[in-house]
């Protein structure tokens, strides 16, 4: 019996469990790949890595609410030159009146705004009113902590920025993380230089100025050059906006990106 114990316990040995193996790997001590696992610390890293890939993609995002507008702005980098840049965008309309800015990678974005419209299309057909922006925000965000609970699944690595206009509260801005966060903002940020463009926006929005159209577009383009110091010019940003008097999500033309570029450069 005991010599049987013995054989055993060299087994054992010569050939640790695989347990074993995959918890000695890994910067996170093997915590990294297991999506469901707290760290010791109390860490997910695989939602961190989701964070890391929203900064991965080298693309700064600026949402500024207004008095009677929301307006939304990031970069459109078009990665080579034989794509047709009609094709590139960070910006999706949801449904006629609610818009979203999608920071990260582009693929999750694309299957995010899909299951949105149809979440937002059942909405209106059980209940008979259009989605409110809060009510998009919170399933997006609920969706995205379902992801970080299921070993099948892994989060998106995406920032979405919702904006829209309701009809009690007025203009409305949300962002919602891949950990399942959502808060409505009066200004940020999301993407590479997101701490520095939120550093600007709090000095820009310090005494809770009421922003007209024109002041919300052009203080979240001044916020974006400022932040990535550089001057844009229209074909290298994309500007979504909803406004009060027209609650429609629209996505501003190059004429009129320069418009707002040229009512800058001549403030400056």
């Amino acid at each position: 019996m005991g010599s049987c114990l013995a054989k055993n316990e060299r087994k054992k040995e010569r050939f640790p469990s695989s347990d074993r193996i995959t918890m000695s790997r890994g910067s996170g001590g093997g915590y990294d790949r297991h999506i469901t696992i707290f760290s010791p610390e109390g860490r997910l890293f695989q939602v961190e890595y989701a964070f890391k890939a929203v900064k991965a993609g080298g693309v700064t995002s600026i949402g500024v609410r207004g008095k009677d507008s929301v307006c939304v702005v990031t970069q459109k980098k078009v990665p080579d030159k034989l794509l047709d840049p009609t094709s590139v965008t960070h910006l999706f309309p949801v449904t006629k009146f609610l818009g979203l800015l999608a920071t990260g990678t582009t693929a999750d974005a694309r299957t995010l705004v899909q299951q949105a419209r149809n979440e937002a299309a059942e909405f209106r057909f059980k209940y008979g009113y259009e989605m409110p922006v809060d009510a998009l925000a919170r399933w997006i965000a609920d969706k995205s902590q379902v992801y970080t609970q299921h070993a099948y699944m892994r989060p998106l690595g995406v920032v979405a920025m919702v904006l829209g206009i309701d009809d009690e509260n007025g203009p409305r801005l949300f962002k919602c993380d891949p950990a399942g966060h959502f808060f409505g903002h009066k200004a940020t940020s999301a993407g590479l230089k997101e701490q520095e463009a939120i550093n600007f926006l709090e000095k820009k929005m310090k005494n809770d100025p009421e922003f007209s159209y024109d002041e919300t577009v052009q203080t979240a383009i001044s916020a974006l050059q400022s932040v990535l110091q550089e001057d844009f010019k229209a074909n290298e940003i994309e500007v979504g906006v909803v406004r009060k008097e027209n609650p429609a999500f629209h996505v501003l033309s190059t004429e009129e990106i320069d418009e707002h570029l040229t009512a800058i450069s001549e403030r400056d």
